[in-house]
This record gives C-alpha cells, sequence and structure tokens, in this order.
C-alpha cells in the first residue's frame, strides 16, 4: 500500500521537486562560517593498535565515544565479502574529553561492520553488510537482539541484502536502512516483529539509490541518505515521502545523524570509486535544508578525511567523524 500510495504522490509532487532543490544550490553558501577545528592528538591509542576502516560512529547519554571499525578487514575489489568473524574487538569506546579506551568489545563476531546508532536507551545498534544481518547490544556489548538470517541474504520480512543503518523512535520502533541491494526501508516493532516497508530502486520521490545513512528528528521525520541519488529524502513515520535536499554543499551523503539541538549532520563522502574526491566533509544544516555550515575537505591531515562516512554530535556541541578511507575518527570542536 505504501508503494502505490508513493507513486501517485511522486506524480503529485515531482513537479516541485527540482524547484526545491534549484533553491537549496542557489543559497548553499549562506550561513558558511566554518567554526569547527579538529582537536588534534584526540583519541589516544596504544602504540601499534590500528581501527582499521572507521564506519561507524555514535554516543551514549553520558558522551563516550562508539566507535564501529574493521581492523585489518577490507572491502575486496570483487565484492565478495568473507564472512568469518574478525579477530579482536570491533567496537571501541573512547572518553570524549581524554580521547582514552574505556571499553572494547566485539570480538570474533562481525564480518563486514557497519552501520552504528546509540538509541536514546543507550542500546547499541549494529548492522553487518557480509552478514546481512542487525543486531541491538548493551552499551556492555551484551547482545539483546538479532535481526536476519546471519550470512543469508533475502528482500522478504525475515532478511536483509547488505542493511546499512538503524534508526530508533521515541516509542522503541525500529527502522533499518536496507541497503545496498534492496534499497528499502524496514519498519519493525520495539520486540523485533516486522511492520513494514517502504522504498523501491530508482530516482523519484521514495525511491532509493543505496539508501545508506538513517536518522530521526524529535517528531519523528525519518532522514535517509540516499546515496548514490546525491541527496537527503525525508519521509514521516508512516513512510510518505515529505521533502528531498540535494545541492552541491551536501555533495554524496553517506551518513545522516539528527543532533539534540535539531541540526542535521550529514557526510559527505565524495564520488567514487576511481579517483580521489574534490571533495569530502560534513555539512551542518538546519532541519529545512538550510545550510549552516561546513567543515572539512579531502585530504590526510589532521581535520581532512579521506572519505567521511558517519557522524555524531555530542550534548556539548562537538562533532566526531568517522572516516572510511583514512581509518581514524577524529573530533571537532567550535572555537580557536
Amino acid at each position: 500500500m505504501k508503494k502505490i500510495i508513493l507513486t501517485i504522490l511522486a506524480t503529485a509532487i515531482s513537479g516541485n521537486l527540482d524547484i526545491a532543490a534549484s533553491d537549496q544550490s542557489s543559497s548553499s553558501d549562506q550561513g558558511l562560517h566554518h567554526g569547527y577545528r579538529v582537536v588534534h592528538g584526540w583519541p589516544q591509542l596504544q602504540q601499534g593498535r590500528v581501527l582499521g576502516a572507521v564506519p561507524g560512529v555514535g554516543i551514549d547519554t553520558q558522551g563516550n565515544i562508539y566507535v564501529f571499525h574493521r581492523n585489518d578487514r577490507t572491502w575486496p575489489p570483487s565484492d565478495e565479502l568473507a564472512t568469518t568473524p574478525i579477530a579482536g574487538p570491533t567496537v571501541t569506546v573512547f572518553d570524549s574529553q581524554t580521547g582514552m579506551v574505556v571499553a572494547q568489545w566485539g570480538d570474533n563476531t562481525f564480518a563486514m561492520p557497519h552501520g552504528l546508532t546509540v538509541d536514546r536507551n543507550d542500546n547499541v545498534w549494529l548492522t553487518d553488510v557480509a552478514l546481512h544481518q542487525v543486531y541491538k547490544y548493551t552499551i556492555e556489548g551484551e547482545l539483546l537482539l538479532t535481526l536476519g538470517e546471519r550470512g543469508v541474504s533475502g528482500d522478504d520480512a525475515a532478511h536483509f541484502n547488505r542493511p546499512t543503518d538503524v534508526a530508533v523512535a521515541a516509542d522503541g520502533t525500529v527502522f533499518i536502512s536496507d541497503g545496498y541491494r534492496n534499497t528499502r526501508v524496514m519498519e519493525f516493532s520495539p520486540n523485533g516483529s516486522f511492520v513494514g516497508q517502504w522504498g523501491t530502486s530508482g530516482d523519484g520521490p521514495g525511491e532509493f539509490n543505496v539508501p545508506h545513512g538513517l536518522s530521526m528528528d524529535n517528531d519523528g521525520r525519518i532522514y535517509v541518505a540516499d546515496r548514490e541519488n546525491d541527496r537527503i529524502q525525508v519521509f514521516d513515520q508512516a513512510g510518505y515521502f515529505l521533502e528531498q535536499w540535494k545541492s552541491d554543499v551536501i555533495g554524496r551523503p553517506y551518513g545522516i545523524s539528527i543532533a539534540h539541538n535539531s541540526t542535521a549532520l550529514i557526510t559527505d563522502g565524495g564520488e567514487q570509486p576511481d579517483n580521489p574526491p574534490d571533495r569530502s566533509g560534513v555539512v551542518i544544516l538546519n532541519l529545512d535544508g538550510s545550510t549552516i555550515e561546513r567543515f572539512g575537505r579531502w585530504g590526510n591531515y589532521d581535520g581532512q578525511f579521506q572519505m567521511a562516512h558517519d557522524v555524531a554530535m555530542a550534548k556539548d556541541g562537538a562533532v566526531y567523524v568517522a572516516d572510511i578511507i583514512g581509518g581514524r575518527v577524529q573530533k571537532f570542536v567550535v572555537g580557536k
């Protein structure tokens, strides 16, 4: 039913999308004040410790920083993902102020870590694109719930095909972007029962080309980083399309996080795959889609990104950015 309604809506509103996108681009350079600077020396890792690719970052209610990483596991050129577990911890928790490691877990569990979300009740949600599963953990690393069948892909209510991210509503309802192959958003009850889904392949309203990042605001609106369509799509909690954001400042959105101050943080991962992108950064928007600020660029130095993949903002305003190709997480604060 949702797909049928979305098709009808597409006809009614498609004429307004180009106007909205044009308005975003024409005003995209307004309000750029570049107030964020990198915190050098954050985090603190033991000598010889390597995180590897860092796809996910999140923050709990105590301000601790959770990082989902791949150690020595890399995405193969063949696109055939290994399902053997990665040795060593794949979730590392850092103290937000000192950058010291305060906990680590996820040993010999995940095969290709991807999305990380810490919900308002301090449950840690993780997605594994090789195992086609979504997990709910306590902050101490105790497994509470598993969705999907390990190593088995599918497009029905019980299976995923490379799920990418999770958003959790105030009432515990779970939304999952699924993802690389299925181009849909799935809805589950708090206990993990399938409720419904929306989305199909394409570039129209309610259609996706790699729904890669997911977040929700306090009013229940759902924001999807529709990566290969170079846009953010906004839906209500029933899955009905509301609007899209698309501009040169946003670029190619890999991740999105709605912060406590009702701003949207988006990672622009840049174009891929053949040449290093001439851009990679973080853009902060108001929830009407207008630009507040953009910071960062492509590069290897502190404050630069090889591919900004995920982002989270702490209550004190600090911003944490996961750089998947750079293999690190960086902290940014406002000021000199």
